[in-house]
């Protein structure tokens, strides 16, 4: 899939159609510079990489939001976005050569609920199916697994610090390797049929380990171990004391079953405490899944599905088997993640209701005791036996809710090593080799020619701070010189559409890049000369100060701005 246009209208006007084309395409800001004063600022160069992402599903905040201060918008242009009704519609088209080749057109908007535009094809989405159908270009069937379709595309698309300024860790600054592992083994075409297994493995581990966080949240399963042993020797020396006391045989036997039964009611209302948090976030975990769930409308879709059967020969399975398919998936990471639910739910009413009797009983023998004489020593000490038997209900609860998800961690962590004995196989490994070794000959052989050097992707297996066994992606020069950034991740992004078509690996064959002038002038003449002659498509945006001579044609420029004609023509 190629960038065929971009139009921006509102709900009285065409704002912007930018016509695209195979190979280099320019976006340059035309503003005259002045001495002490840098040009390229807010004129929308930028902007037009944020849109064509914006109809591919990134958030629309990012089109009026500061990028170094996310709580400072820019009022003029949200304003602007919004009573205008402004409409962004990205055309994609699989060939740019052949007028009858299968396009795709989204359109969105930036209006709130039921003003929402989400259009492919004419076909309005919620959020979820918008998600869905955009990952159905690519990837029919995919959605709802990892890594997600904003994670397979994401070095296509380069305006971000993050983006701009590393090769392969370009997802937001919390992502985890384990994702990263996910993503790049995906994309050298290494498919792993436990992957999904492998990704709620992780999560379960997870969910038991921020509930062993909150358990231990005053202290570690060994310092309630030892306050318990402490407490059991006193609550001894109290009742010997008690023993002391001369006191009817009816009341010395009604005080002490209103001790266990206090006792009972304390460890009890502990233990639905526990089963509680637990079902909090089973339920927490499960709700986020099931939010994944498709209900997209089968026949609205029908008509896209079709002509992706018409253009593509051997599909045999229909649109509504894939759907049901995915959401057979999501229903089994749900089920997997709730198994222990209805099992805590009965837990906790089945607490509930001996709590209630056993606070019934309380009552009626407290009642009954008051009524005997006492003394106010014993009075005092019966105090004292009561707190120190709610302390040791409480730390008993504790310590067995410890033990109980020391064991599940335990039971999870055996799972997912069994997982990856077969990931970190030497069969698997050796895939791994050949398929990055075939990546590997297109960028060593596209930064030759650019730089006069070698990169290289390279893959090490290693284990994190949790112990969990992983593989790390990094490119590196083989001259091991420090060599360009902006090169390297160029000769990568290239280097990847070339290996992606090699193996049949669907993917987007446009590349979008921001701040150009970064980079030499005779490696952006020579990334021109190679993506023209590979059919890929190169948006750059640029300062025309920065701009080589070579490249100053109107056959290469898509788009000029300037200090007086910006991207959306407010504020000149």
């Amino acid at each position: 899939m190629f960038v065929k246009s971009l139009t921006i209208s509102s709900h009285t006007e065409l704002i912007r159609e930018i016509q695209f084309h195979n190979g280099i395409n320019l976006i340059v800001d035309e503003t005259p510079s002045k001495k002490g004063t840098e040009t390229g600022n807010n004129v929308g160069k930028t902007t037009v990489l944020m849109l064509i992402d914006f109809c591919l599903g990134a958030s629309p905040k990012q089109i009026y939001t500061d990028p170094e201060n996310k709580k400072e918008e820019y009022r003029l242009v949200k304003e602007f976005l919004i009573k205008e009704k402004v409409l962004i519609t990205l055309t994609l088209k699989e060939d740019l050569s052949n007028e009858d080749s299968p396009k795709i057109c989204i359109e969105r908007n930036f209006l709130p609920r039921n003003q929402k535009i989400q259009r492919i094809n004419g076909v309005n989405h919620t959020d979820d199916e918008f998600d869905e159908a955009l990952t159905n270009i690519l990837f029919p069937g995919h959605y709802g697994k990892k890594p997600t379709f904003r994670q397979i595309i994401s070095h296509n698309i380069r305006y971000k610090d993050l983006s701009i300024n590393n090769t392969l860790k370009i997802l937001d600054a919390y992502t985890r390797d384990s994702e990263y592992e996910t993503l790049y083994l995906f994309l050298l075409g290494c498919d792993f049929e436990q992957g999904d297994t492998k990704q709620e493995l992780l999560t379960s581990i997870r969910l038991e380990q921020a509930f062993k966080k909150r358990l231990e949240k005053e202290q570690t399963k060994s310092a309630y171990e030892t306050a318990l042993a402490l407490l059991e020797e006193e609550i001894a020396v109290l009742n010997r004391r008690k023993s002391n006391f001369n006191l009817n045989e009816n009341f010395e036997s009604d005080l002490d079953t209103l001790n266990n039964i206090r006792y009972q009611i304390n460890m009890a209302s502990s233990e639905i405490g526990k089963l509680t948090i637990r079902h909090e976030l089973i339920a927490e975990a499960k709700q986020d899944l099931e939010k994944s769930v498709s209900k997209i409308d089968l026949q609205q879709l029908e008509q896209i599905y079709r002509q992706a059967t018409e253009q593509v020969s051997g599909i045999q399975k229909t649109f509504a088997d894939l759907c049901s398919f995915h959401n057979q998936m999501i229903d089994a990471k749900v089920r997997y993640i709730a198994k222990d639910l209805p099992r805590l739910e009965t837990d906790i009413k089945s607490k509930k209701g001996s709590l209630n009797r056993l606070l019934q009983e309380e009552a009626e023998l407290s009642a009954a005791i008051s009524r005997n004489e006492s003394f106010e020593e014993l009075e005092k000490l019966i105090s004292e036996l009561n707190e120190a038997h709610r302390k040791k209900g409480d730390y008993e609860n504790t310590v067995h809710q410890l033990v109980e998800v020391d064991e599940n961690l335990g039971s999870l962590n055996q799972r997912l090593n069994n997982i990856d004995d077969a990931l970190f196989s030497s069969e698997f490994e050796q895939k791994i080799k050949e398929q990055k070794d075939k990546f590997n000959k297109h960028f060593a052989s596209i930064s030759q020619t650019l730089y006069g050097e070698q990169y290289a992707l390279k893959v090490d297996p290693t284990v994190n701070t949790k112990g969990q066994r992983l593989y790390k992606f990094s490119a590196f020069n083989t001259n091991f010189s420090s060599g360009k950034k902006q090169g390297e991740i160029s000769c990568f992004d290239i280097a990847y559409t070339l290996f992606a078509d090699e193996e049949n690996i669907p993917c987007f064959h446009f590349l979008l890049n921001d701040k150009k002038e970064l980079m030499h002038d005779n490696q952006l003449l020579k990334i021109s000369n190679l993506v023209n002659s590979e059919g890929i498509q190169f948006v750059a945006s640029i300062l025309k100060d920065k701009l080589p001579e070579e490249l100053n044609r109107e056959e290469y420029i898509v788009l000029k701005l300037s200090q007086t004609d910006k991207l959306f023509r407010i504020g000149d």
